[in-house]
């Protein structure tokens, strides 16, 4: 699933009216049907719809909805939010058709913009639609305001008053409808996946509209949206004749003294993902905690009695890990040098090994082509720089990424992935129980799994991201958020795998 930035979105309306050819009332109708469609199929003709539609060709399709819903026997009432006098061509045309019905009509200007809503009711904003570029000011604010202020359902169309599409509005208190629902008119937005948006978002849904299928294929999307049948046709299926050989041999590099934990719940990722073959290289004083908790790993064995220090063959593996639990010593610093100099093979590097990196950024033109990075929002920055917003964090993802060659998967709600080539992919799965102590321990685990395994980084990396947030919704399902903890994301793998194989 595309995201586009706002004028990319403009330009496939504007493709689609050339080369379909359709005129551009018609592709507003054909909008302003779909999403009336949807809000038929949720909701009956028992509910008072309130309809606030301003002057541009947004509230053009508040209009149409209006007069669509009319005539499937909805109770309407239109609110024309007159924040100008200059109205769109395709808004002049949707309100001639409106007014031609029975149905009521308000004005609301700077002179006169009080009016009443139960609480009961369906609001549907259209008053703003993607192309706001500026905080809202004037009697629109208070209207905004105002129906924030009620009880009511509200249902943004394309996307919620105010909220700024490729922008993160900076305001403390900004003037942005509070939508339930969002209905995004042939393209997300990026703005949808954004933290400081939550409460402007609700449940987004995608409206299909037909945008013409050739600019569909050539625009190069500012992202995309990961989903199931994204990752189903590049999940292999396994050989009857197949053996623990078949499957890979990872090597994980973590654990310190007072943090093997972290080492526990990434090797039992790793093995609950289908590795054939793990050593987990550990300090020595940690031998009998490993043989007794992942009894199905092999150790390599630190001569260090409590951090890692020396790197033994590593021409055995078919993939290489670092980072969970290792401690940021000197002499983990050293080893982890000698490591990225040493290798060829794209590495996982997670955690610890990430903060060594921020500190010492000169090695970072030493690191294997299509390596993985795996940060959460304050290991991105000590590596990247400090951003402002979450837009801005995730624009230097792109630039850190093509960069230095890697893949960055910025961890978090909606993870990002961010491929050497500049793609940019928002994670569909995962739930706020995952915000827990080692779930970050997990995903690494199943990343280097499957690079073991065979995968090319880019498809570890995207299954990985995939597998590691379906896991943890099944999880949830079973526990509820409050009670998870990162061992059961490992305990529904399982859970995951099945649900793509039997898709």
């Amino acid at each position: 699933m595309q995201i586009l930035k706002i004028d990319q979105i403009k330009e496939g309306d504007a493709y689609t009216i050339t080369n379909e050819p359709i005129s551009s009332i018609d592709l507003m109708e054909r909008a302003s049907q779909n999403c009336s469609n949807w809000i038929i199929e949720k909701y009956s003709t028992d509910n008072d719809f309130f309809v606030f539609a301003g002057p541009g060709n947004n509230g053009g399709d508040g209009l149409a909805i209006a007069r669509i819903l009319h005539i499937n026997n909805y109770k309407i009432k239109v609110l024309i939010v007159e924040f100008t006098k200059k109205y769109s061509e395709d808004f002049k045309i949707n309100l001639k058709r409106l007014l031609e019905l029975n149905i009521e009509v308000q004005f609301l200007n700077d002179e006169n913009y009080e009016f009443q809503i139960n609480n009961l009711a369906i609001v549907i904003d259209a008053i703003f639609g993607s192309g706001l570029t500026r905080p809202i000011s004037g009697f629109t604010s208070s209207v905004i305001s105002q129906i924030n202020k009620t009880q009511t359902t509200i249902i943004s169309i394309d996307i919620a008053s105010g909220l700024q599409g490729d922008n993160i509005n900076e305001d403390r208190n900004p003037v942005i409808i509070k939508p339930n629902h969002t209905l995004s008119i042939a393209f997300l937005k990026i703005a949808f996946f954004m933290a400081e948006n939550e409460s402007y978002v609700g449940n987004w849904h995608n409206i299909d509209i037909g945008i013409h299928q050739d600019y569909k294929n050539n625009v190069k999307s500012f992202a995309h949206y990961l989903l199931k049948e994204s990752i189903k046709p590049i999940v292999k299926n396994r050989s009857k004749y197949s053996h623990k050989g078949s499957f890979g041999h990872a090597l994980l590099i973590a654990g310190s003294y007072g943090k093997m934990g972290a080492a526990v719940l990434a090797s039992k990722a790793a093995l609950k993902t289908g590795l054939g073959l793990l050593t987990t290289h550990i300090p020595y004083s940690a031998v009998d905690k490993m043989q007794s908790t992942v009894p199905e790993a092999m150790l390599s064995i630190d001569a260090n009695e409590k951090n890692y220090s020396k790197n033994n063959n590593l021409s055995l593996f078919n993939a290489i890990c670092m980072g969970p639990g290792l401690g940021i010593n000197t002499e983990s610093q050293l080893a982890l040098k000698i490591l990225i100099q040493n290798t060829s093979l794209p590495m996982i590097i997670d955690a610890d090994a990430l903060n060594i990196l921020s500190e010492n950024k000169t090695w970072l033109a030493f690191l294997p082509a299509n390596s993985i990075l795996t940060p959460h929002p304050k290991e991105f920055e000590r590596l990247a720089g400090s951003s402002n917003n979450s837009i801005e964090r995730i624009q230097k993802q792109k630039d850190f990424s093509t960069k230095y060659n890697v893949i960055v998967v910025l961890k978090g709600a909606n993870t990002s992935i961010c491929l050497p080539d500049g793609n940019l992919y928002i994670n569909s799965t995962g739930n706020p129980g995952m915000a827990t102590a080692g779930s970050g321990d997990v995903l690494t685990g199943i990343i280097t799994s499957l690079l073991a395994q065979g995968y090319t980084p880019v498809a570890a990396t995207l299954i990985g991201v995939y597998i590691h947030g379906l896991a943890g919704d099944y999880a949830a399902i079973k526990l509820g958020f409050e009670s998870m903890i990162a061992s059961d994301i490992i305990n529904n793998i399982s859970e995951a795998f099945i649900s793509i194989h039997n898709e």
